[in-house]
């Protein structure tokens, strides 16, 4: 539902994917530990990410492989009544390379929250896309929600970098 044609198409998702593809083409081959999170929407009145939808499928440029961890979540913060703090902390995983959407909120709100729990994170912040937002009648263009997003994670939470900074 993030990309083109879909139900909340965000600015730069297509650019993000090709990002976030080339980071999992690193970890494949360096046999890095890979975490999928998949959001399925199940709160009354949800309108993308539907389960059973096209939509809600994870990208076809993200697929997982076989034997990928795939963590389902119904909320932004992609540890709240999942298993991925269990998952992580069974393969002994203490740093995070976190790429995807929306950069203002599951972006922000796992990044934090995996902070908080004693992960060392860091943000690929061009494999994440976001929208523009609207707040008080004021238009907020995507490219300044993502910017202002990065600053506040890379202040506290997260080392924030490019895919070509942080790939070999």
């Amino acid at each position: 539902d993030y990309f083109p044609g879909g139900k909340m198409e965000l600015m730069g998702s297509l650019e993000a994917s090709q990002k976030a593809g080339s980071l999992l083409e690193h970890f494949r081959k360096n046999n890095l530990p890979i975490f999928h999170v998949q959001h399925i929407s199940i709160q009354p009145g949800a309108t993308f990410f539907l389960p059973g939808t096209e939509g809600g499928k994870i990208h076809s440029a993200l697929e997982p492989l076989a034997g990928e961890k795939v963590v389902q979540k119904h909320f932004p913060n992609s540890f709240r009544k999942t298993l991925l703090l269990e998952t992580l902390r069974k393969q002994d995983v203490e740093d995070l390379v976190i790429a995807g959407a929306m950069s203002h909120m599951c972006v922000d709100a796992t990044v934090r929250a995996a902070c908080d729990l004693g992960f060392s994170c860091t943000v690929i912040e061009d494999a994440c896309a976001t929208k523009d937002l609207e707040f008080r009648g004021s238009l907020v263009p995507a490219a300044h929600v993502h910017t202002a997003f990065m600053a506040a994670l890379h202040a506290a939470y997260a080392k924030v970098m490019t895919a070509q900074e942080f790939l070999p």
